[in-house]
């Protein structure tokens, strides 16, 4: 790859940017592996029962969390720096405009779908993730109107559409100053976001040193009951995974496939040994500690970053062709990934086989979800009222 391809990538018409191979394969290993990591979550969920399903589901599931970031770092190549040229509210409506359709949507009828599911199933779902009395028309009523608040079980995956408005919003914010920042200042930067990756590991470690809190509020550099942004707050979080795309597209490295691999694989290895044996020891440190728990998955962590950046770098590095499959599965993968969850409990009922293995169960079920997933997308693309609601 050339020095060139950030302008080649960044200018051209969102239909044609489908076509830019390698961009495409991501979108669908991105999507294929949200899915993987909600069909291990059940399998996660029976710590307390099943120590062998844990394993499993911990061990293939920890593999999956590059799936969020590689999906910020697309959209990082695909639109930063932003054309100033347009003005802010135009951004804003096209880009959030796009995605408020779909979260308007799925927030209804995911939960309209996991009702009338487990009502018909009933007891019949032995889903440790579930439990079936939340699933009367009480509970329905509320959930379709309390998502203007935030996510519920049944539409957990649209979390994320919360997420990328925040980073719309800022976005044409911070491009003026990528389009003329040199690759030292951009560098600089990323490291000072590096540095805050550690800043969830440092909280947990910060007591054993000796620290107290301040009136019982355990935040670091400045976080307090009455001030929930700290030092790093603003150069945190998914920020980050945009600039560290336009970096490394703009800048790509001239590694060759040897020094690639030689580097890539060890740091890929290094980040999921960190994330599974991490997710054990902080089991056994913090029993049914859930919110524990999910700091070592965190997608801001380090070691999911460990994890991505390889993954990004080797994929971009492939130069794959652009093929009209590839393009296709490309353009349904956010559909998958705004209907995919309650087709994850059908499947995990589907495969409830008395002494099939976990990991044959967890693989069933990814496949049956994925492609199940694959199928509503493809449907509501091809009828034009509701292509809309996949964006």
């Amino acid at each position: 790859m050339n020095n060139n391809l950030h302008h080649t990538v960044t200018d051209l018409p969102p239909r044609r940017r489908e076509t830019i191979g390698w961009i495409d394969l991501l979108r669908v290993m991105a999507a294929f592996l949200v899915v993987f990591a909600h069909n291990c979550d059940s399998f996660i969920a029976a710590f307390s029962s099943d120590r062998s399903s844990f394993l499993t589901g911990v061990f293939a599931g920890s593999l999956t969390r590059p799936c969020v970031p590689l999906f910020v770092m697309m959209t990082g190549v695909l639109l930063l720096p932003v054309d100033t040229s347009m003005p802010l509210g135009a951004f804003y409506r096209k880009r959030i405009g796009r995605i408020i359709r779909p979260l308007i949507f799925w927030s209804i009828a995911l939960p309209v779908m996991f009702t009338a599911y487990f009502s018909t199933v009933g007891s019949g779902s032995a889903n440790p993730m579930v439990t079936l009395a939340d699933y009367d028309s009480a509970g329905l009523l509320a959930k379709l109107y309390t998502w203007v608040f935030n996510f519920n079980f049944d539409t957990v995956p649209l979390w994320y559409i919360y997420m990328l408005i925040g980073l719309y919003l800022i976005m044409p914010v911070m491009s003026p100053w990528l389009a003329r920042a040199s690759r030292r200042d951009v560098g600089l930067l990323l490291g000072i976001w590096c540095a805050s990756l550690f800043i969830p590991y440092l909280q947990m470690l910060a007591p054993h040193l000796g620290y107290r809190g301040n009136f019982g509020n355990m935040g670091l550099l400045g976080v307090c009951d009455w001030n929930a942004f700290g030092s790093l707050y603003y150069v945190s979080g998914f920020t980050g995974y945009l600039v560290l795309a336009f970096y490394l597209t703009k800048w790509p490295l001239q590694w060759s496939w040897s020094k690639t691999l030689a580097v890539c694989i060890p740091v890929f290895l290094g980040g999921y040994a960190i994330t599974a044996g991490g997710y054990l020891q902080f089991q056994e440190l913090f029993p049914g500690n859930y919110a524990y728990l999910e700091i070592i998955w965190l997608f801001c962590g380090i070691n999911v970053t460990m994890m991505t950046v390889p993954v990004f770098i080797v994929v971009q590095k492939l130069a794959v062709k652009g093929s009209p499959l590839l393009t296709r599965l490309a353009s349904l993968s956010f559909g998958v990934y705004l209907c995919h969850f309650i087709f994850v409990y059908m499947a995990y009922d589907l495969f409830d086989i008395a002494g099939l293995p976990a990991i044959v169960r967890i693989a069933g079920a990814t496949i049956v979800s994925f492609a199940a997933a694959l199928g509503l997308s493809a449907l509501f693309r091809s009828v034009a009222p509701l292509r809309r609601f996949i964006a």
